[in-house]
């Protein structure tokens, strides 16, 4: 006996709602599809679905155990044309990382140039190639020019180098090639961190010392360029320490206005100041860059 021989018919209309109810992936997916359609691996995936607020646990809801698996199969169910742009490895020595280094060197150059060419607006040229090359980073991360946060910088190396004198804009301009290098380890071993990590906080725990680290090695290396210069230390290395958290939360897409709190903070004519706002700044570093959503890619 069949089914038309009971005068029961089958309902094919109910397996595929029961199939839809039961892929919340694809609404997921629908509701991030630009996301999905622009990422050129899984973790840049993970990564934007964490700038939206979707944790490990919130990933349990869509049946997976973390973002990053969860980002895998976004990744994997996301039509694609058959060209796709291929990744740089991260650290890799490409000609677009040696002009950047190249151009790093250039503002020590000027500075040292200007200075010993004895130019009465000596210490003016360090300040202005010195906060252009520290701060300038944040044009291509944030979409728009930081004009703000240029102008707070200057103006507070600028103080500080009329105070102080052209040796400490010296020691500053000298300190942007340790920095654009220290950036680059710092960005390229995140990289690496979130492509070993599979739960977000494992990845947190990872970098914030990882920042510590190159924090800590980049303030060597500022000490060391006042030394060379002759400028005093105690403003030189804070104000370095400043401009390179600056220029790392620029360059990561970090939100602005604390960086913005702590270049005003350093105005303040207080011989504390400067190391005041560059410990702030590097607190809220410790937290704005241990996102997973901080280290994908532009």
């Amino acid at each position: 006996m069949t089914l038309e021989d009971t005068g029961l018919r089958p309902e094919p209309a109910a397996a595929p709602r029961r199939r839809a109810a039961g892929d919340p992936v694809k609404a997921l997916l629908h509701r991030h599809r630009d996301l999905c359609e622009r990422a050129v691996d899984p973790l840049e995936i993970a990564a934007g679905l964490e700038a939206h607020g979707i944790t490990d646990r919130t990933a349990a809801r869509f049946r997976h155990r973390d973002v990053f698996s969860l980002a895998e199969e976004l990744y994997a169910r996301t039509p694609r044309g058959e060209t796709r742009a291929v990744p740089t490895p991260a650290g890799a020595v490409t000609p677009a990382a040696l002009r950047g280094f190249g151009l790093a060197l250039l503002p020590g150059a000027v500075a040292l140039g200007a200075v010993a060419a004895r130019v009465p607006w000596a210490g003016a040229v360090a300040v202005a190639v010195t906060v252009a090359a520290l701060v300038w980073p944040g044009r291509t991360a944030g979409g728009r020019f930081p004009g703000l946060l240029h102008l707070l910088a200057a103006a507070a190396v600028g103080w500080a180098v009329h105070r102080h004198g052209p040796a400490l804009g010296v020691a500053l301009a000298l300190a942007v090639a340790p920095a654009h290098l220290a950036a680059a380890a710092f960005a390229a071993r995140a990289r690496r961190g979130l492509a070993g990590s599979r739960v977000l906080e494992d990845f947190a725990a990872g970098v914030r010392p990882l920042l510590l680290l190159t924090a800590a090695g980049f303030t060597a290396a500022a000490a060391g360029a006042a030394t060379l210069a002759a400028a005093p230390l105690a403003p030189a290395v804070p104000l370095a320490a400043l401009l390179f958290v600056t220029r790392l939360l620029l360059a990561h897409g970090a939100h602005r206005a604390p960086v913005a709190a702590a270049l005003a903070v350093a105005l303040v004519p207080v011989p504390a100041a400067p190391l005041a706002a560059a410990a702030g700044l590097l607190v809220h570093a410790v937290f704005a860059l241990s996102r997973a959503s901080a280290h994908a890619r532009p």
